[in-house]
């Protein structure tokens, strides 16, 4: 019963938490519009029918049913066609119809004697802050919370005591995990290495990290080396000789790589059979910004590749094939990783909020990267129009000739609604994968 209480806290803290995101999300754009005199209808949490909303100052503030989202209303976001005192004309076709309803929406949210403050009568540069705005705050979150995650909780990584010491020596393209009699013993075991010994030296050398053991061991096979380790106060000699044998390679991120022909690639290197103790050390704030950059490059590079990536969602959900931990997820994966983590009664409840508090940073790191792709109807595409605006103004200007006035967006409406219709789709089949095939980081 415990678990299961812990495993809906998880999940509790993700929709808080996203739902705070998306609110700073949308306060990002709603200061800076205030600011600059822009009129904003409504300001609201999630999609859907209203639950609870009220008044003030002009703009109605609430709360929606379905918290995947939210918006604020700015009067005048689209411009009225040119020549004409109002965006209202006949038309026939469905596209044409679809671009027409957008600007009467539009003019519907100007009140009388209030055209001055609409959205595209702004300059092009307040209009990009206030479109910059939503994906500021969320960076602002992510760097936040990162540094509570970082410079608080900190971070688990190898230190150079050992954790465990082999009875054996298996390659690792052995099918056997246990060791059997007649198998070669682990020089580290042999030597007398035990779990909780600190290595002070190698070879005379200092020693102050675990990779520099890794790199001494590996690089030294049938090569005696002097261990000096420090157990439980007392110093201790021995010598050891690492043993050649198979590893797979794996890369930055510690994923097996495979070759041409999709099996795992692996290396000969030396081998001891120890493996070490792992402890949390809080970083400095030089390492936040870093953390934040790495995060972002991973998200930048599943846009990249999202087409591919959601054939490969597919062929996880519809197929035998096996979901990639580091592909997209929805929000019911994330809130089924964030209960995973927070049931886990191994580890502390400390390492536990750590966990919840970094996925929450990195959830705000992909709604920043996501909002910035110049496609209506996010904000990147708001800022793509603004800028396309401020360049054909620029050459107008330079040919002498006059000001073509602001870039009619709305006819940009179905493509919006395709983009609407995509990534709806896309998250439709990744709750889906979500639900019958999740990603488990444990």
């Amino acid at each position: 019963m415990e678990t299961v209480l812990l495993y809906l806290v998880g999940i509790l803290v993700v929709v808080v938490g996203l739902i705070v995101s998306i609110a700073l999300h949308e306060l990002g754009h709603f200061v800076p519009a205030k600011l600059f005199g822009v009129r904003v209808g409504q300001f609201m949490i999630g999609f859907g029918r209203t639950i609870v909303s009220w008044r003030r100052g002009g703009t109605e503030y609430g709360f929606k049913w379905i918290p995947l989202g939210g918006y604020i209303s700015m009067a005048g976001m689209y411009p009225p066609v040119a020549g004409a005192s109002a965006s209202r004309y006949s038309t026939t076709g469905f596209f044409q119809t679809l671009v027409q309803d957008a600007r009467t929406a539009s003019a519907d949210t100007i009140a009388e004697g209030e055209e001055h403050r609409t959205f595209y009568r702004l300059p092009v540069h307040k209009r990009i802050i206030i479109m910059l705005g939503g994906p500021f705050m969320n960076l602002v979150i992510a760097v936040v919370l990162y540094a509570v995650v970082l410079m608080g909780f900190g971070v688990a990584q190898p230190s150079t005591t050992l954790g465990s010491v082999n009875e054996c020596v298996l390659p690792a393209t052995s099918e056997r995990q246990e060791c059997v009699p007649g198998d070669p013993l682990a020089p580290g075991a042999e030597a007398g290495l035990q779990p909780g010994d600190r290595i002070v030296s190698i070879d005379g050398v200092p020693i102050d990290s675990w990779d520099a053991v890794l790199t001494t061991v590996r690089a030294s096979a049938a090569q005696p080396l002097d261990f000096t380790v420090d157990r439980g106060g007392r110093t201790v000699q021995t010598t050891l000789t690492p043993l050649l044998t198979e590893r797979y390679v794996v890369d930055d991120r510690g994923r097996v790589v495979e070759g041409a022909d999709g099996e795992p690639l692996t290396q000969e290197v030396g081998f001891i059979g120890i493996a070490a103790a792992y402890e949390t050390v809080q970083q400095p704030v030089t390492a936040v910004l870093p953390a934040v950059g790495d995060n972002v490059s991973a998200v930048v590079g599943i846009i990249i590749n999202l087409p591919q990536r959601m054939v490969d969602v597919a062929n996880a959900a519809f197929g035998p094939a096996e979901r990639d931990p580091n592909g997209p997820i929805s929000v019911v994966g994330v809130g089924r990783i964030a209960g995973e983590i927070a049931s886990i009664d191994t580890i502390p409840i400390v390492e536990r909020i750590g966990f919840l508090t970094g996925l929450l940073a990195s959830l705000n790191v992909a709604l920043f990267v996501f909002n910035l792709i110049p496609l209506l109807p996010l904000d990147g595409g708001h800022v793509a129009g603004a800028l396309f605006e401020a360049l054909r103004r620029w050459f107008a200007k330079l040919r002498g000739k006059p000001d073509p006035g602001p870039v009619d967006t709305a006819r940009l409406v179905p493509i919006t609604l395709a983009v609407v219709l995509v990534l709806g789709v896309m998250s439709a089949l990744l709750i889906y994968a979500d639900i019958v095939k999740p990603v488990s980081l444990f």
